[in-house]
């Protein structure tokens, strides 16, 4: 069975609203889109690289499936790592209202989301892959379906924007399994889901 991975990146306060462009997603007036710009580089490139080509399918929210349809079947070069596995291989769009996509290869899937989640991994045949998709990496806390967390933090505070952790998340506990950081400052991250946190407390010495 395949494993459950998202690639997602945050500011240090956050946010994961609008990472590539102006115009991305300017919900509730949001006036920072393409806040990623400044800090790619070789580092976050090999990275990204990396992460797509272990992928065997893409399972993705409305929003960024749009935002993701009216760019990547544009890119045409077949060396591209990104354009050429995300316009190739499956992709599975998690919504209620999206009934006739039209970037080849797109599935929706509207009913239970961890049971169809998980018929997924069964038949991957690799990852299968959630990038961006913020609302939908917390929808799935606590369904026990998502496997692995990559976590790229931005060294910028933007201070308004939609969060990926907002209050209300599911308590989760995480194991780091290595990470590194960018030239430009960017902290990678990688976590594999760890059940629910454990909790303790620091008593005085008892000669104290």
């Amino acid at each position: 069975m395949g494993k459950l991975v998202s690639t997602i990146f945050v500011t240090l306060d956050g946010v994961y609203q609008a990472p590539g462009g102006r115009e991305e997603d300017s919900r509730g007036g949001f006036e920072h889109g393409g806040w990623v710009f400044p800090y790619d580089d070789e580092d976050f490139g090999r990275f990204i690289s990396g992460v797509f080509d272990r992928a065997g399918a893409f399972l993705l929210g409305r929003r960024t499936y749009d935002i993701f349809s009216s760019y990547w079947p544009k890119v045409t070069d077949p060396e591209d790592p990104v354009a050429s596995r995300l316009n190739s291989l499956p992709k599975y769009v998690a919504s209620t209202t999206l009934t006739d996509p039209d970037w080849a290869g797109t599935t929706v899937i509207d009913g239970d989301l961890a049971k169809e989640v998980t018929a997924l991994k069964e038949r991957t045949d690799g990852e299968l892959q959630i990038h961006g998709s913020g609302a939908l990496v917390h929808s799935l806390l606590g369904t026990g379906v998502l496997d692995t967390l990559h976590l790229l933090t931005f060294p910028v505070v933007l201070g308004t924007g939609h969060r990926l952790f907002p209050e209300g998340t599911t308590p989760t506990a995480f194991r780091n399994t290595g990470g590194s950081v960018t030239s430009k400052g960017v902290s990678i991250q990688s976590y594999d889901l760890a059940g629910k946190p454990e909790y303790g407390t620091f008593g005085l010495p008892e000669d104290a």
